[in-house]
């Protein structure tokens, strides 16, 4: 193969660079003619300068990348398949209240708590200072009679005797004297309303924390549930759920809604678009006076209770919203 001289290698790649490259089309092409013009290598040069400058530039312009269009490999006589609906159906906002009435008695102790302080009131009794009567009562007083008689009874709960005969016979010489003086009793834990079984009392379950339940109408059957409405346009939603509380129940209850936040929400299991936000709120006073029409009846009801009344669906989704005290 001929040497190849600086001037040609140099035509060459102006070619190339000018998008010339078409005129020659082969390296056995560029050879021959190299060969041709060997005498001539610089008038070469030049001439084919020349006319790479009398070629037009080719511009490609270079675009953003994109998803390539992919090929269609159904039948193309075959009618296009319908497009998807866009639009959605609107989802339903409801508001619900939990309304509690908390607990008026304290629990009552197991038997184990029970067992311990007693133990420890033996203790506490038999190791403190004796109490100094002269010093807070006079000596054959009203008062220290009454006294010593309350301590008798603590004694007895406390160790199962009298303290002495003398501290005794006091005792007893005060009780004769106070005579007709009433005696404070507790009142009872169970109330009347617990021995009849009545639902709708609040008196019921002093121990417990209750919860208002509504039996509402739903289309041709009734269901129970909390109180719960719509929202209106511009409304709130903890305003919301405090006027359909007030539709529902009446005005004769003072309640308090603890927050404006949510304490939960509810997705029906029936349509993935309803949407029920719950709110806590407290009974202070008054009671439930349902309209008749479509509130047919309420219930305070523990926690436990409510599972029986309402489906499981709905037991599932507020069960954590509840006390289990």
């Amino acid at each position: 193969m001929p040497c190849l001289n600086w001037q040609f290698v140099l035509t060459i790649h102006v070619a190339q660079y000018f998008g010339a490259g078409d005129q020659f089309a082969t390296l056995d092409s560029l050879l021959q003619t190299k060969s041709q013009f060997r005498g001539c290598g610089g008038m070469f040069a030049r001439r084919a300068i020349s006319s790479c400058r009398k070629v037009p530039r080719l511009h490609t312009q270079r675009t953003l990348a994109t998803v390539a269009d992919t090929p269609s490999t159904s039948n193309p006589s075959s009618p296009p398949a319908p497009k998807a609906s866009s639009s959605s159906t609107k989802p339903t906002i409801s508001t619900s209240i939990i309304l509690n009435r908390s607990p008026f008695l304290t629990r009552t102790p197991t038997k184990f708590e029970q067992t311990y302080y007693s133990y420890h009131s033996r203790i506490q009794r038999a190791l403190h200072n004796p109490f100094p009567l002269d010093f807070y009562f006079k000596q054959g007083s009203l008062l220290e009679g009454k006294f010593l008689k309350e301590e008798d009874v603590r004694e007895r709960e406390a160790f199962g005797g009298r303290r002495n005969e003398e501290q005794a016979e006091s005792s007893q010489a005060g009780v004769e004297v106070i005579g007709q003086e009433e005696e404070v009793k507790p009142m009872p834990r169970v109330s009347e309303a617990d021995k009849t079984g009545d639902v709708r009392s609040l008196d019921r379950n002093g121990e417990r924390n209750l919860y208002l339940l509504l039996r509402v109408k739903d289309g041709e059957n009734s269901v129970w549930r909390f109180p719960q409405g719509g929202i209106q346009e511009g409304e709130l939603l903890h305003e919301a759920a405090h006027r359909d509380l007030k539709s529902q129940c009446g005005t004769g209850m003072d309640t308090w809604v603890v927050s404006r936040k949510p304490i939960g929400v509810y997705q029906s299991p029936l349509n993935a678009e309803d949407h029920v936000f719950f709110y806590k709120a407290h009974i202070l006073a008054g009671q439930v006076k349902p309209d008749g029409v479509n509130v047919t009846d309420f219930a305070w009801l523990t926690k436990q209770e409510i599972k029986t009344h309402v489906s499981k669906s709905y037991w599932t989704g507020v069960k954590d919203m509840l006390s289990d005290f």
